[in-house]
């Protein structure tokens, strides 16, 4: 008599059980219409013999898989409910620590799991992500506290004058308090133009177009050089001014040169100097002042927003420190670049290199 031995070895899977159950019926059913073809062209006894020996097995085949078949889906669905148990509970602590993440508590991070794995991936990719949200949201909430203390300045001053003026209108000079009051209005209007600027850049992608315009980037120097040398505060020098064109939008190219230009004036003692040229492929346009100039530690603080240094570079000056910051989110836009010149030992020299067209 023939017996048919088999066993489930290592973690098989329901569909590999499936497919032996399948395989075996395929057997038997073959061995059958073997039989039945043999039934043709052979001996009765012999059939018989055949036809038992195949019964006995499809019986033992039979009661082998009512007993093995409920134990090793059993046993299956332990191991599937263990293993998927034990791969989500990272899963349900990141989501659980993510709940209870709110707006001051920022700074807290979801558990990573030691395992190199996709889940210890994604818990990585996530607290890059509160990293990122962390560091947007505290530069925000920098941004609004100065941008209100900017607002206040001036709407203080503003009020104070009119303030006195109405306790004391025998006193009163409305002449002058008119043109102080005029000369705060105009202030707040640049401050709130600017706060616009900053927002909009913000909120725009950081690959959206700039513009396709082909600007002359010497008549733009040129043109801010000859309205500065009008005011007589300072020598302008643009004795090393080329020609050099670059592609983008020209009134914010403009505003960009004139923040530059702006703030090289507003520090200078005696003289500003421009240079542009065209270097492999890049215009590179520097404006030199023989100002304090700027330390080496500060050398990056000063294009931050509403950044401005001690001593000589401070509100009595004029400006809100957004000049250099609106500058360098133009350039870069224009994939550009806006630096501080490290190598400059008098005064500071700024740096604008966009890509040119000559």
């Amino acid at each position: 008599m023939r017996s048919i031995r088999w066993r489930v070895a290592g973690p098989a899977t329901l569909a590999v059980l499936v497919v032996l159950v399948v395989a075996s019926l395929a057997i038997l059913l073959g061995q059958r219409a073997r039989m039945r073809a043999e039934l043709d062209e052979g001996t009765p006894a012999q059939i018989a013999d055949a036809h038992e020996d195949v019964d006995e097995a499809t019986a033992a085949l039979a009661v082998t898989l009512a007993v093995a078949v409920p134990v090793v889906v059993v046993a299956l669905g332990g191991l599937v409910w263990w293993l998927v148990g034990r791969t989500l509970r990272p899963v349900e602590a990141m989501r659980a620590e993510v709940a209870r993440i709110g707006g001051r508590d920022l700074h807290r991070r979801v558990p990573e799991p030691p395992v190199d794995d996709e889940v210890g991936r994604l818990a990585h990719t996530m607290n890059q992500m509160l990293e990122r949200v962390e560091d947007a949201t505290r530069r925000q909430q920098r941004f609004v506290a100065d941008a209100s203390h900017e607002l206040r300045s001036p709407l203080t001053r503003m009020r104070a004058a009119l303030e006195v003026d109405v306790a004391h209108p025998s006193r009163a000079d409305m002449t002058a308090t008119h043109h102080s009051v005029l000369e705060e209005a105009v202030g707040l209007q640049h401050l709130v133009d600017d706060l616009l600027r900053l927002a909009r850049s913000d909120a725009a992608p950081s690959d959206e177009p700039v513009g396709t315009d082909t600007v002359d980037l010497d008549d733009v120097v040129l043109r801010l050089a000859r309205r500065h040398r009008a005011d007589g505060r300072v020598t302008v020098d643009t004795s090393g001014v080329g020609a050099a064109q670059v592609v983008g939008d020209r009134a914010q190219l403009a505003r960009a040169v004139g923040n530059v230009a702006d703030n090289a004036v507003r520090y200078a003692t005696t003289t500003v100097r421009f240079t542009l040229a065209d270097s492999d492929g890049h215009a590179v346009l520097t404006i030199t002042d023989d100002g304090p100039g700027i330390p080496a530690a500060d050398r990056e603080r000063v294009f931050e927003r509403f950044t401005r240094l001690d001593d000589a570079r401070s509100t009595s000056t004029g400006g809100a420190g957004l000049g250099l910051a609106i500058a360098r989110d133009i350039v870069h836009r224009h994939q550009g670049t806006l630096t501080v010149d490290p190598t400059n030992v008098t005064g500071t020299r700024l740096v604008l290199t966009l890509p040119s067209v000559l």
